[in-house]
């Protein structure tokens, strides 16, 4: 198994990464594509300061003792780009479509608290789209883990030996009890990323994403779910703790736009969704449980 990269206090400067980003890459065709074993570790991080304060506003969370849910999923991303732009990595970083995230928080994380952070590349599997993997990242406190996520990214690959299926109907759109107004302004992509490190074209500027096929640029995935859950923990019934949060990436939100956050409890979680301004189709789905 390859050699875990280990970094202390200061992650990998993004910069340089994004320098290789750009470089093309000769992938492999077919089913010859194989995900490196790939690991990366950053120890003794601080969770606080004023980034973090930047990153609460830009996202809606009201400033508490403890982290958005979120935040660890910041802090990693340097690494996340470190393993995705390796040489040994097989894929080109731009192009990588984000499907799913799903975070595990088995406690509150206090605001300033240091974590050891590790990240890997797992859980590949050819799927009828393409190739897809996990960036598996854990949070470790006194050694001890306290927050985990998986985030699923797709490599599209044509199916050559296949006839292209037509297109189905999508599922009937179950619509929930409750229903908030959400806004995301233009500049929200280049917000997110001064905080967030995310600076990918597509999020920046309609012309830097056009250019990647968007009419517009889109928001940040991870920063719909954010706002999405800042809005969620002002809700009545919320309740901090120990909770696992998924979600599935539906269609771009371009920018500027506004959407509708819908939700409803059910059993011991809650069901949400963040529509469509017209509340017709939408852009993520997800699940909250409480553990």
């Amino acid at each position: 198994m390859p050699e875990t990269l280990v970094y202390h206090k200061s992650p990998p400067s993004l910069l340089p990464l994004y320098g290789k980003a750009l470089l093309a890459k000769q992938t492999q065709s077919g089913g010859d594509i194989t995900i490196p074993e790939l690991s990366a570790s950053l120890l003794g991080v601080s969770t606080g300061g004023d980034n973090l304060k930047r990153y609460q506003k830009v996202c809606g969370f009201t400033p508490h003792t403890h982290l958005p849910l979120t935040w660890p999923h910041v802090l990693a991303f340097p690494l996340h780009l470190k393993l995705l732009t390796e040489k040994h990595f097989p894929l080109p970083l731009l192009g990588l479509v984000h499907l799913r995230n799903t975070i595990t928080q088995h406690r509150p994380i206090g605001a300033g608290e240091n974590l050891d952070i590790s990240v890997r590349l797992g859980n590949s599997v050819k799927s009828s789209r393409g190739v897809e993997f996990d960036l598996i990242t854990e949070a470790r406190s006194a050694g001890k883990l306290v927050w985990e996520e998986a985030s699923t990214t797709l490599f599209r690959q044509p199916q050559d030996d296949e006839k292209s299926p037509g297109r189905k109907a999508p599922p009937e759109l179950e619509r929930y009890p409750n229903t908030l107004s959400l806004k995301a302004e233009e500049s929200i992509g280049r917000q997110y990323a001064r905080v967030s490190g995310d600076s990918n074209p597509i999020h920046m500027h309609a012309l830097s994403a056009k250019v990647f096929g968007f009419p517009q640029a889109i928001a940040h995935g991870m920063w719909t779910k954010a706002h999405a859950l800042a809005l969620l923990e002002q809700q009545e019934g919320w309740r901090p703790g120990a909770l696992r949060v998924s979600c599935q990436f539906k269609k771009p939100l371009f920018l500027p736009g506004t959407a509708q956050l819908n939700w409803q409890a059910g059993g011991n979680g809650w069901d949400y969704q963040v529509l469509n301004a017209k509340g017709d189709a939408p852009h993520l789905s997800g699940r909250i449980d409480w553990l």
